[in-house]
């Protein structure tokens, strides 16, 4: 039978298991596709460990918010796709029960999107979760224009470097802020305009430095914490506060700037397919310019599930880590 990854307690990446279940047959408007490739994200690593806003429903839960594959049946009343279609999933609200790591998963069609030919799998696989993210929360929440300035932490993860890219297509100006000084030369490459290391740099002064002192228009933080008081500082008179993560779960203390504070959550969006036209739109004008362009950290098995999740928990990657089906 097909392969599922389940896991029966929270905790370290070792409770993940695989466990062998009967395909489901694709209901009305629904479509079931065969897996090619997942990405793996931030949240599903907090879903493991029992640390995400909200908590998996036990026993036997699944994982994944996002995948690529072909469509292996259809359900009545679908309408625009068909058996052997490449697609990609949009959204996956109720992964613990319909997660994407899986040889199978089956799904309302309305949240499956035709995968640009341009594309394969594993690119695929990088692309919907982070640069939806990211556009959702640049463009639709915090209206990015031209010639802004935009500082963006955890630069070197998915949603960082799908940033710098969605700020290069809009004409808009991405200064990276990352931990570690070996990461510069792989942001700069990958669009970057300038790099802030925090390990060596105060993320205001250098900020300013590359604002000609104003502060940045936008700033998108996937980290929060208690350094978000002090990292408000760096933007400007009336910016932009956007927030689509939380990787430092201590409380993150509310700051007194004059900004406006976005807390931006994926599937506000991504549950709306009039915006997920818009975002797929505008990602695939990106992939037709080079503009966008998925970068990949490494690649591992379903079978290496749990080396996958050790290695998203270390931290170091630059880009996105993908698992092949």
């Amino acid at each position: 039978m097909p392969r599922v990854i389940v896991f029966d307690e929270t905790g370290a990446p070792e409770v993940m298991r695989i466990a062998d279940e009967p395909v489901k047959e694709p209901a009305a408007g629904e479509v079931r596709i065969k897996i090619e490739a997942i990405g793996i994200n931030p949240l599903d690593q907090l879903l493991r460990a029992g640390t995400a806003p909200r908590t998996a429903r036990l026993p036997h839960a699944r994982l994944g918010c996002e995948g690529t594959g072909t469509i292996d049946a259809v359900g009545s009343a679908v309408e625009g796709f068909g058996v052997g279609d490449a697609v990609i999933i949009t959204a996956v609200p109720d992964m613990d029960i319909n997660g994407t790591y899986a040889e199978y998963v089956t799904m309302p069609a309305a949240r499956v999107i035709r995968r640009p030919s341009s594309l394969d799998a594993n690119s695929a696989a990088a692309l919907w979760v982070t640069y939806s993210t990211a556009y959702g929360g640049l463009i639709e929440k915090a209206g990015m224009r031209p010639g802004d300035h935009v500082l963006i932490t955890a630069a070197s993860g998915g949603v960082g470097l799908a940033a710098i890219q969605i700020a290069n297509q809009i004409g808009a100006v991405p200064i990276a802020v990352s931990r570690h000084a070996d990461k510069k030369s792989g942001l700069l490459a990958a669009g970057a305009a300038a790099v802030i290391v925090t390990d060596e740099d105060n993320v205001v002064e250098g900020t300013r430095q590359h604002t000609n002192g104003a502060g940045a228009d936008i700033i998108l933080d996937s980290v929060m914490g208690p350094g978000l008081l002090e990292l408000a500082k760096a933007a400007k008179l009336g910016g932009a506060l956007v927030t689509v993560g939380q990787l430092d779960p201590r409380p993150a203390p509310f700051p007194m700037n004059p900004l406006t504070i976005f807390r931006y959550m994926s599937f506000e969006h991504t549950l709306n397919n009039v915006v997920v036209q818009r975002m797929a739109a505008f990602l695939a004008a990106g992939l037709r310019t080079g503009v966008i362009r998925p970068i990949i950290d490494k690649v591992f098995s379903l079978d290496d599930i749990v080396k996958a999740h050790h290695y998203l928990g270390q931290g170091q990657r630059l880009g996105k880590i993908v698992v092949t089906v």
